[in-house]
């Protein structure tokens, strides 16, 4: 499908438009079908090896923290429902420099999501064939080549759902997140029940409640898969353009989806902290060693322990199944951003065409390709965690800011959905959103700063080959707050005590320091904001987008 500006005497593939085929509890189930990953499965176990039972509150702030940047999200994804949002709203605001690299950011962070799910899956799968092997000196269970070639055909297989369509895809995922809600329910109960020890969750012998202190329930938001499991909360805004309804389901999804599996999240921490024997708590010496036979399937493994065999085999069932429609979704939202990409002209072309079916094929094949590249440097489900969370927590950021700018820019302009508490919000958002990033340590986040420089070296390469045609940067509007930001958050970072920092700036001034950071970025990013008559020519082809998406699938809102 073309761009507006060039529509004319295109093919009918290439005008074939994104499918509105999803319905309200389609889109939420995306949401909670994406968050109930893989992260389930693992996430409980690294958060306590990490903070202890207080890993309880690192759940529960980071669904509230999360949820501060899905309300920003809702708000926009009502205004301007069309796929692909996350990239697409910086471009109104702030045009091509800035929706690029948030874009560069979001596409590499939403690519490694469904390697990721897929080497959970066959992490668990170890039980049954030698997919992975433990290596003592990081920790991790790394792919074989078995492993790899199955995960191969696990990726090829994402792809291929895919190109039949969204409808299709939300067929499949309605089905397999029902069943991921059911397993993770009986997890929850059958612990409660067979084995819950509330001893555990204080018990001085064990290092008390919070063993690794507040620094520990901090860093097991960003590391032991905790935001990392909420980041499916995206998946309401960037289907946005393909649901029937957009303002009342894209609100409806966002935050349903976070409030949902954050209560079924902190209910799982509790139940699992409970029923972890007392003698696998008094050989690991307390939480922050936790170590267990066949703990490659933690959840798995205590089931047996306590005597729940039947569930410990419907946990190894659902390890396929729950990270598989995870990596399902990424790979349907991985495409679509770079079809989001490719209409704002800050990629190819060519990734923005669609089948009649409506899959974005190109966008799906270079999914494909990039995720067997990341199995290769990255073979673990531990080592991709903490950078997969930064990288998409640093592309929410941006839009808090464009929720605060739009404000003033368009304040007449009708929000089916609007957040109350003016500037409070977005900024909280934002704030959330550093934090996160700082959290996750140095030697996470220079691989992200490294890949964002990758990024722009890109962005050259196409300014030159494209040289004429390429859009115009905005370097005002976009680096003008951008560079700061990720400049000062890599600062930040580096001077941070989190895994590989120098130390100088400690837990408490950790605040601080990205308090004024946010306040610093928020301020320049209102005083240099694209003029309000750039923004209204870029909402005008973003709502002709849609016209002529509804115009040809007879689509009504």
């Amino acid at each position: 499908m073309a761009t507006l500006t060039e529509s004319s005497g295109k093919t009918s593939e290439q005008q074939t438009a994104l499918r509105r085929d999803m319905g309200r509890i389609s889109l939420l189930f995306a949401g909670v079908g994406s968050i109930i990953g893989s992260g389930w499965l693992f996430g409980a176990l690294n958060a306590a090896k990490i903070a202890g039972p207080a890993s309880i509150f690192s759940w529960a702030i980071a669904a509230v923290m999360i949820l501060l940047i899905g309300l920003c999200f809702a708000e926009l994804g009502t205004m301007f429902p069309v796929s692909g949002g996350v990239v697409r709203f910086p471009h109104l605001s702030f045009g091509s420099f800035a929706s690029y690299t948030m874009g560069w950011i979001t596409w590499i962070a939403a690519a490694t999501v469904a390697p990721i799910e897929v080497e959970g899956a066959l992490q668990y799968a170890t039980k049954w064939a030698h997919f992975t092997d433990f290596h003592k000196a990081n920790g991790a269970y790394t792919l074989t080549t078995l492993g790899y070639a199955v995960a191969v055909v696990a990726m090829a297989f994402f792809v291929l759902l895919n190109y039949y369509g969204i409808r299709w895809f939300a067929r499949v995922n309605n089905v397999l997140v029902w069943w991921k809600l059911l397993a993770i329910a009986l997890v929850i109960v059958a612990f409660f029940v067979t084995a819950f020890h509330a001893h555990n969750l204080g018990a001085a012998e064990y290092g008390g409640f919070a063993p690794g202190g507040a620094k520990g329930i901090f860093t097991a938001i960003s590391t032991a898969g905790i935001t990392f499991s909420f980041l499916g909360f995206r998946q309401g805004v960037e289907l946005a353009g393909e649901t029937d309804n957009p303002r009342r389901n894209v609100p409806f999804a966002v935050i349903g989806s976070v409030l949902l599996t954050g209560l079924i999240y902190v209910l799982l921490e509790i139940a699992f902290l409970g029923a972890v024997p007392k003698s696998d708590l008094q050989h690991s010496h307390g939480w922050l060693n936790l170590a267990f036979a066949n703990d490659f399937g933690p959840l798995a493994a205590i089931s047996s322990a306590i005597g729940l065999g039947w569930l410990a085999y419907i946990l190894y069932v659902d390890a396929v199944i729950s990270p598989a429609d995870t990596g399902l979704i990424y790979t349907t939202v991985t495409a679509r951003i770079s079809y989001a990409m490719a209409r704002n002209r800050n990629a190819p072309a060519g990734l923005a065409k669609t089948t009649p079916k409506g899959a974005p094929l190109v966008s799906l094949a270079v999914t494909f390709v990039l995720g067997l590249i990341v199995f290769l440097p990255f073979p673990s489900w531990q080592e991709l965690v903490g950078f997969i969370t930064s990288a998409t927590v640093l592309s929410f950021g941006s839009g808090p800011l464009v929720l605060a700018v739009m404000r003033r820019q368009i304040p007449e302009r009708e929000r089916p959905y609007r957040i109350p508490g003016g500037d409070i919000i977005p900024f909280l958002g934002l704030y959330s959103a550093n934090l996160i990033v700082y959290w996750a340590g140095w030697n996470t986040n220079y691989k992200l700063f490294l890949t964002i420089c990758i990024g722009f070296v890109v962005l050259a390469v196409l300014q030159v080959l494209d040289k004429g045609h390429a859009p115009k940067m905005d370097w005002k509007a976009g680096a003008s707050w951008v560079l700061p930001w990720l400049i000062g958050l890599a600062v930040i970072s580096w001077l941070g005590d989190y895994d590989g920092g120098l130390g100088w700036i400690g837990l408490g001034w950790g605040f601080v320091a990205n308090l004024a950071l946010t306040a610093l970025v928020y301020l320049l990013a209102l005083r240099v904001q694209l003029p309000r008559e750039r923004v209204l020519e870029n909402i005008e082809e973003a709502r002709e987008e849609s016209r002529m998406e509804d115009a040809e699938l007879g689509a009504t809102h």
